[in-house]
């Protein structure tokens, strides 16, 4: 019997072309779900080892593939295993980086203190790659319920003399002009306030991603049938992955089942207990109905806003 490669999401898969993808999901169907993120090419701006690569957005990334792979393109790309030349993953590229890296290092040293395990922890992204440039981003992974302490501790670090520091207004103006949300900046940065899962180091932007422990994967997240968009009000009852991807908010509804945002956007948008607004397109997946929030890249008229924590705010 063939053993699968164990994949889950924020890894990344080096093909036999010696291209990189991005692991989108913790399941798979007929091959793992992924996303094109970097390319051989003599023209590009990243380097590896001798080798020039090409990074490609998500639009430009599909163009690409169904160019030269559209048997992979799917909602996403699904690469067969055995084309997989190796697997990276993000815990295990910490020890190199704690050693080469100091704004790594310092993150590293705050979880550290708060008990959490260098197995519980990774970083994704062009460093996991490799291709990481002056400009990069650090993409700190944090797995399962570990993630909730290392925000925490994130958040002490900040109040606190060291590298560890709050985001400015520039980067939170960037942070809001790449994401395209369809609420207001000033609505943008309420909901962004107690959230705790943004940073800088160093001067560089960062933040803490979440990824489920492996026990805690425990089923596909089928994709249902589009129906219409819908607007809802509704009291979340669960949200221990508010911050995963798709980011889940179990809700009570007459309708509704559970709210999922494919845009990070929206992750985190709302705690047990609250009311949300949401307004994306209805899934019906047997007999569940589900709203599911950013449909496109840069989803129109769709949205999650916490209607009780705004209202505490004094903003409606």
């Amino acid at each position: 019997m063939v053993q699968m490669l164990k994949t889950r999401l924020r890894d990344f898969l080096l093909t036999k072309d010696d291209w990189l993808f991005a692991v989108s999901d913790y399941f798979r169907s007929d091959g793992i779900r992924a996303t094109l993120r970097y390319v051989l090419d003599e023209t590009g701006e990243r380097e590896l080892n001798g080798k020039r690569y090409k990074k490609y957005d998500f639009g430009p990334a599909f163009e690409f593939m169904k160019q030269n792979r559209p048997e992979w393109v799917r909602d996403v790309h699904v690469v067969p295993e055995s084309e997989v030349k190796k697997v990276l993953r993000p815990s295990d590229v910490i020890p190199e980086l704690v050693n080469s890296d100091s704004r790594v290092r310092a993150i590293v040293k705050v979880l550290d203190l708060a008990g959490i395990p260098w197995t519980s922890m990774g970083v994704t992204g062009s460093m996991l790659a490799g291709l990481q440039n002056e400009s990069s981003d650090i993409d700190f992974v944090v797995y399962g319920p570990m993630w909730f302490r290392a925000r925490d501790a994130i958040t002490i670090a900040k109040q606190q003399e060291g590298p560890i520091e709050e985001i400015d207004e520039a980067m939170w103006q960037r942070i809001y002009r790449k994401r395209i949300p369809e609420i207001s900046f000033d609505e943008f940065m309420l909901h962004e306030s107690r959230k705790g899962n943004r940073g800088m180091v160093e001067g560089t932007y960062f933040d803490l991603l979440f990824v489920r422990e492996w026990d805690q994967i425990k089923e596909p997240l089928l994709r249902g049938k589009d129906t219409v968009k819908m607007k809802i009000e509704a009291e979340v009852t669960n949200a221990d992955f508010a911050f995963d991807s798709p980011a889940y908010y179990k809700v009570e509804h007459d309708e509704i089942d559970h709210v999922l945002s494919y845009t990070h956007t929206y992750a985190g948008q709302a705690l047990p207990g609250e009311t949300i607004e949401a307004r994306g397109v209805v899934e019906e997946v047997g007999d569940i109905k589900r709203l599911v929030v950013g449909t496109s890249r840069e989803p129109k008229g769709e949205w999650i806003r916490s209607l009780t924590w705004l209202e505490k705010c004094g903003y409606r």
